[in-house]
This record gives C-alpha cells, structure tokens and sequence, in this order.
C-alpha cells in the first residue's frame, strides 16, 4: 500500500493510496467460488453452474463489496501509519480504473482534529458564590408556599389588588374586534405578574354585576407583538370578586408537605434543608459556568467543519422537537442554520477541550463516583432504591450519570488550577429570584 498525505488547510488533508489488486482479485474468485455453490439457475442444479454464468450475475456486487472493504481497511491503516486524529467521515473519490497499473487507487479528503492547547488556568479567576441559609430564607419560602396554596371566597365589595376577579372580556382595535371571551367568564387575580399593570388597575374597584369600558395602550416592545404599540379598547362585564385566603401555617398544613406528625418545627427543618441542597445545586452551577467560559476563552483553534456542522444539526433538530411538544406548527417556522452557527461554535468548542483535559488528566468518573451521581438522581423519587435498580439494570443507562460525574472531576480540577476567591451573594440573587 502507498499512501501520499497533502495538507489542504489548517485541518483538511488529502489522501492519495494505492492498493494492490492481485490480493483483491483473489478475494474476489474466493467468494465468487463459495457463491457457485449453493448459487440457483435455470437449467443447473446447485453448484454446478459455469464460473462465468456467477461471475456475470454476481461478479460486479462482489467487486464492490471486496473493493469498498479494502478502502475502509486502507484507509484506516493509512491514517494509524500517518498518526492522523479524523473528525468525521473521509470524502471517498476513486481514480479511474487502470488495469495495467495494478492498483485500485483513491483520495480521501478529510478533516482532523485540532490541536487543543490550554491557556495558563493558574491566571484565571473564579469567584464561588457563598451563602448560608437563614431563618427569612426559610420564612421567605414559606410565604411562597403559602401562597401557592391561596383558595378564594367571594365577597359582595369592590375589588381591591390580589383580589380575583370573574369577567366575560371583550377587545377592539379601530372598533374591529379582536378577541372575546364569549358568555363563559375567565378569572384574573388583579396585580399578577404577565399582564401590563394599567389593565388591572383598570379592574380595581369593579363590583360583581358591573360593567366597564376603557382603553390600554400597550408599549411598542408588548409581547405579543401583534398588540406592540396598539391602542386596543376594553368591554368587561365583571360576574363575580373573590378575595384570597391563605392557610395558617399550623400541623394541617405541615401534614400538606409530607410532614406526617403535623410538626410546624421539623416542616421549617425540612425546608432548611431543602434550601441548603438547592443552593449547594446553584453554586455548583454557578462554579461550571465560570469554569467552563474561562476554558473557552483559554484557547483558540479551528472547529472541524464537519463537527460544527453536526452540532448545528442537532440543535436545529432539538428546537424543532421542542416547538412541537409545545404545540408548534413547525412547517411554518423556519429554522436556519445561522441561526445557531454561534451556540454550536462554542459547544464544540468546549466539548473538544473538555475532551482534552479527561484524557490527558485521567479524569474519567470511576465506579463510586458513578454511582454516587445515580443516588443524586435517586434522592427525587419515592423509591430510590427501584431507580438505582434501573440504571443498573443496562449499562447504557449509566452514560448521562458517568458523564455528569466526569464533569464534575473536570470542573473541580481547573478550580484546583485557577484563582477561586469567596463572595458573599444574597439569597434572592443566588435563586433568581430578585
């Protein structure tokens, strides 16, 4: 086998090789050979065929099939003999046939991977969000608690703010209608976060049996766009007010969040510790987001186009599937690949560094860790132990743990390169909700 190696750009290459055709030749009589006989035709009995009568119907099949797997073979020594790292599949092109030459001769045209090399992560500086739980967070989440578990009676005064209002609705644009609720009233909790704050201002102080005309200028940036800018005039027919009663935080409602004994005490425990493992959950997240954006900005190389090209695939694929479950009419959203040329660029990106690190690190999660991350995943459900059973139960079902896992040696592993300084951060900051 001859092999010639030319370098097109930074990461393509061309390959020209030539492979010897009397060893091909004779695969090929070898199999012609052991098709004749149990091979069928009319007039034969099996296996007594003529040898050109099999090679007539079957000798070009074979041909292809003993050429196409001396390519593949070829090929991949080639690239070992070369010490070639391939990103994705080679471009196959075959010269033309030359019987006296001997040879079957073909490029391949392919990409390889880049050589990744990390910036100096001792310079990078990683600030660990630090927090700890205390008794108003605890109180803060109780409220919140609280509220979700708000019913409604109804009251015979004007509506006031948090008060729930039953209405029939109709809307205008230049005195066309636009939108109506029909006879079937629908409920608005005046002062509720998704709705511009004149129009429930607008509502307070309606009473049950009331009616009420006005108009809403909506801003020029108004989600939906097709009310952006739009005076849009108002009939509402209020059919009911209710105002909120929120449960007492006493055994019943302990007993609602799974305290069995009704203890008001432990129910607080319970919480705390709630809190403290969902702001050991943010930090960390926090952690991997610095990490990984300072590993993106430590090194530059070319992206194989073939593997920026997949994951755009893949994300495109992905955004479809969701705009469907969410009831979507995707035939009529056009999803262009610019659209997530900058996302892939850097997923890529980062996976092909992260790749680098494991390997060169020894960074691959082992049992324990492995296993650790299936409890986390565990810890969720009402049987933890059946859930342990399950990703046991098939190898492949341990990968998205073991992968987690690796992650994370990778995440704490440049923490233990980098600069980390503490910050205090403040609740309602660290949980989104501010």
């Amino acid at each position: 086998m001859a092999t010639n190696v030319e370098t097109l750009s930074n990461l393509e290459r061309r390959m020209t090789i030539s492979v010897p055709l009397q060893p091909l030749e004779g695969q090929i009589k070898q199999r012609l050979a052991q098709i004749s006989r149990t091979a069928k035709f009319a007039g034969f009995r099996p296996g007594k065929a003529p040898m050109g009568l099999v090679n007539q119907h079957y000798g070009n099949q074979v041909r292809d099939e003993v050429y196409s797997a001396a390519v593949e073979e070829s090929f991949g020594d080639a690239v070992d003999e070369n010490k070639l790292r391939v990103a994705g599949f080679p471009n196959i092109e075959h010269k033309p046939f030359d019987a006296a030459s001997a040879v079957l001769e073909y490029t391949a045209t392919f990409e390889v991977f880049p050589e990744v090399v990390i910036g100096d992560l001792s310079k990078v500086k990683i600030e660990r969000p630090t927090l700890e739980v205390a008794a108003a967070d605890v109180k803060k989440t109780l409220d919140v608690l609280v509220k979700q578990r708000v019913s409604y009676e109804p009251v015979k005064r004007a509506a006031k703010k948090d008060d729930r209002v039953n209405v029939t609705l109709k809307a205008f644009i230049d005195e066309q209608e636009v939108e109506s609720t029909g006879d079937k009233g629908i409920d608005l909790v005046l002062g509720e976060v998704g709705r511009v704050a004149t129009f429930d201002d607008e509502l307070i102080g309606g009473k049950a049996g009331a009616t009420k005309k006005f108009e809403i200028t909506y801003p020029a940036d108004h989600n939906p766009a097709q009310l952006a800018g739009k005076t849009v005039g108002y009939e509402v027919a209020f059919i009911s007010v209710s105002q909120p009663k929120f449960p007492e935080i006493d055994a019943d409602f302990a007993k609602s969040l799974g305290v069995e004994d009704g203890d008001v005490e432990k129910m607080k425990a319970e919480i705390a510790d709630s809190l403290k493992q969902e702001v050991a959950k943010r930090v960390s997240a926090k952690l991997k987001e610095q990490v990984f954006q300072a590993l993106v900005d430590s090194a530059e190389f070319d992206i194989p186009r073939v593997l920026l090209g997949t994951e755009i695939n893949r994300m495109m694929e992905t955004t479809a599937q969701n705009l469907k479950q969410r009831g979507a009419d995707v035939s009529s959203i056009q999803l262009e690949p610019s659209m997530f040329e900058e996302q892939a660029k850097r997923s890529t990106k980062l996976r092909l560094i992260l790749g680098e690190i494991i390997n060169k690190n020894g960074l691959h999660a082992n049992a324990d860790q492995v296993r650790a991350m299936v409890d986390v995943f565990a810890q969720s459900f009402e049987r933890p132990s059946d859930v342990v059973t399950w990703y046991y139960a098939d190898p492949k079902r341990l990968d998205e743990p073991a992968a987690l896992a690796t992650e994370e040696n990778t995440v704490s592993w440049v923490l233990a390169q980098a600069k980390v300084t503490d910050k205090k951060v403040k609740f309602d900051d660290l949980m989104g909700n501010a």
